[in-house]
């Protein structure tokens, strides 16, 4: 009788690390030279999975977008899952910027990876949605690193993690 193994395809970021890259940030913007005697302020909002940028103007805006997210890459947080939102103006010159986290994979998505899937022409390949993961299974094992693969090549717009693998 044929087994039939499977894994999950989900996608987020671990919450600490984030919070290890939004404190170096703060660390770094204290210290740096083009940074003495700003109002800048990164605030990260872990029930929300958001980070709230505030600058003096839009080039310190840009500098600490650039600074947040090398720190991120260096704590191995997925900057493919950060969506920085559109720059709003306050008073004076000053602005402020909201960065969010994707911690699921949206419908939408899911139905793309699915559909993907499917499009190749996996022999004996189920692709399903559960809840905010994506569940791949075939009673052959090849034909599932052919999967993993095979989306490691695509692009969905956001860091794709496969897990849980039951064979």
């Amino acid at each position: 009788m044929a087994t039939t193994s499977s894994f999950d395809i989900s996608t987020g970021a671990d919450l600490q690390e984030v919070d290890n890259a939004v404190n170096q940030t703060v660390k770094e913007i204290t210290q740096r030279y083009d940074f003495k005697g700003t109002k800048c302020t990164v605030d990260f909002v872990r029930e929300k999975a958001e980070i709230r940028l505030a600058a003096d103007d839009q080039f310190r805006m840009d500098a600490l977008v650039d600074v947040l997210q090398t720190k991120m890459i260096k704590r191995g947080v997925p900057v493919k899952n950060l969506k920085v939102g559109d720059i709003v103006a306050g008073s004076g010159e000053s602005v402020r910027r909201t960065v969010t986290l994707t911690q699921a994979i949206a419908q939408d998505i899911a139905k793309k990876i699915t559909k993907a899937i499917k499009d190749q022409g996996f022999k004996k390949v189920q692709a399903s949605i559960q809840g905010d993961e994506v569940r791949v299974s075939s009673p052959s094992r090849d034909e599932l690193q052919l999967v993993m693969a095979f989306l490691r090549g695509e692009d969905f717009g956001i860091e794709l993690k496969f897990g849980n693998y039951r064979g």
